[in-house]
């Protein structure tokens, strides 16, 4: 059984790999997940989104910059 789109997004924006709302939005699609755009449109929930990928969210390690000398 699929999770719910509400419930997904949520737990990506944990996660860390949303940078942002439209990051999130993004990869929900890409998952197949059902109506986005409609059930993350309330303020409320998008504000939660949005504070709470800015909070977790992860840059990617260049993994090129790790094997250069400093």
């Amino acid at each position: 059984m699929t999770r719910p789109t509400i419930e997904r997004a949520f737990e990506l924006a944990r996660s860390g790999e949303a940078a942002d709302l439209p990051d999130l939005r993004r990869r929900l699609k890409a998952e197949d997940c059902r109506a986005v755009d409609a059930l993350l449109a309330p303020r409320a929930i998008s504000s939660h989104l949005i504070a709470i990928c800015a909070a977790a969210y992860r840059r990617p390690v260049d993994a090129r910059a790790e094997c250069e000398p400093a």
